[in-house]
């Protein structure tokens, strides 16, 4: 199989780090550089930058504002974004919840929804985890009991990203407890936030960072209207959507700029004397993972060449595939780019640390290793964890 990009690969290549270059603000690019995290304004500022070249949705279909790209495209736009660096487009909108909605949902919900995606005028999050089910996600017990023209909604749902700057969540619900299985019981409903009785409150994770929060759900009225699909089918729509998730989690052009990163950073780092890239232990290291990073993208590369299913709307086992092995991958790479800074991972400062122009405890660019190391440790779970990732590639691509 050749993987080489075509002629016209290589073009659009080029044409997006042209414009990358000029587009992204400077001092959104720093942050990224240094490994903090862009504000909520940044975001939205740099969705609106890419809307307005008609590319804020570049994996939706043309219709709904995407920009018709072969999945090879998409995946090179991708990667560009990545290393340039820019912001990932935000939200659980672009690449979670909007594909559901102008997939399953009706003509009313994508002229809604859909428009206000692609500028980022609404936030969304994803409303899947609960405390008692996470990987088991089947286990979720968030009741929508139906009363004439709404849905009665109470429960709680935990580890939602971005709920602090989130305007909408798109839930799965338990409509019909008596299901004879559990996945036969769920909808897909899609909650205002700013509805009264509900709650968002903080987690902060143990990098120090509010990333997540909890969402309660006291008697809050939706809409019948907010329903997408079919009752009691929320299931299918999230298998779907958690296979979407799992290839975005592999991250190979993020994993490229952190590796990059490690050896501008092992050039001015002194040990023994010596620059601990000319270290051959720590050689030896750097190159066994590029050789795992340079595996991982032939892979993702492969599975782009057999997209046909997944762009039908079934989910793709190729995902578990690549999110076990890409977790791997950053893992690893957090784990490197600790020994580069060494004892200056231990004093802590937080993002608001630095944004308060607090002096650094160390070099300046130590500041942000440390808590993106204990970040990255949720990589395997989040997204079903590996041992789920595991169980799929055992009964749908082995047979067992």
């Amino acid at each position: 199989m050749d993987l080489s990009f075509t002629e016209d690969e290589l073009a659009f290549r080029d044409e997006v780090r042209a414009f990358l270059r000029s587009a992204v603000p400077a001092d959104i690019r720093e942050k990224l550089i240094s490994g903090r995290y862009p504000s909520k304004e940044d975001k939205i500022r740099w969705t609106r930058i890419l809307a307005e070249k008609g590319w804020s949705v570049p994996q939706w279909p043309v219709e709904y504002g995407g920009t018709g790209w072969s999945p090879v495209k998409q995946y090179i736009f991708s990667e560009e974004i990545s290393q340039t660096p820019a912001p990932e487009p935000a939200g659980s909108g672009y690449d979670l919840g909007g594909p559901i909605i102008y997939t399953f949902g009706n003509e009313a919900q994508k002229k809604r929804f859909l428009p206000r995606i692609v500028t980022l005028e609404d936030w969304w999050a994803q409303g899947f985890s609960e405390p008692g089910a996470g990987s088991d996600l089947a286990s979720l017990n968030t009741r929508a009991i139906r009363e004439n023209d709404h849905y009665i909604v109470n429960g709680q749902k935990t580890w939602i990203t971005g709920a602090q700057y989130a305007d909408w969540i798109f839930c799965l619900v338990r409509t019909d407890p008596a299901a004879k299985k559990r996945q036969q019981g769920i909808s897909f409903l899609l909650i205002d936030l700013t509805s009264p009785g509900v709650t968002v409150r903080p987690i902060k994770l143990i990098d120090g960072e509010h990333e997540v929060s909890e969402i309660f759900f006291e008697d809050v009225r939706v809409p019948v209207e907010n329903l997408v699909g079919e009752e009691n089918r929320g299931w299918e729509y999230a298998k779907i959507l958690l296979g979407n998730e799992r290839y975005s989690i592999t991250y190979v052009g993020i994993s490229k700029l952190r590796i990059q990163r490690i050896k501008d950073l092992a050039e001015r780092t002194r040990v023994g004397g010596e620059r601990l890239i000319d270290r051959a232990d720590f050689r030896e290291k750097v190159a066994a993972i590029e050789i795992q990073l340079k595996a991982l993208e032939l892979t993702q590369l492969r599975a782009l060449t057999n997209q046909s299913k997944r762009q039908k709307g079934t989910p793709d086992p190729a995902g578990s595939i690549l999110k076990i092995k890409g977790s791997e991958v950053q893992q690893a790479i957090a784990e490197l780019l600790m020994d580069v800074v060494g004892p200056y991972a231990l004093p802590y400062q937080s993002e608001e640390d630095l944004q308060n122009n607090e002096p650094p405890i160390g070099p300046e660019w130590a500041a942000t290793i440390a808590p993106a190391y204990f970040n990255v440790r949720k990589v395997p779970i989040y997204g079903g964890s590996d041992e789920i990732q595991k169980n799929i590639i055992a009964k749908v691509v082995l047979g067992l």
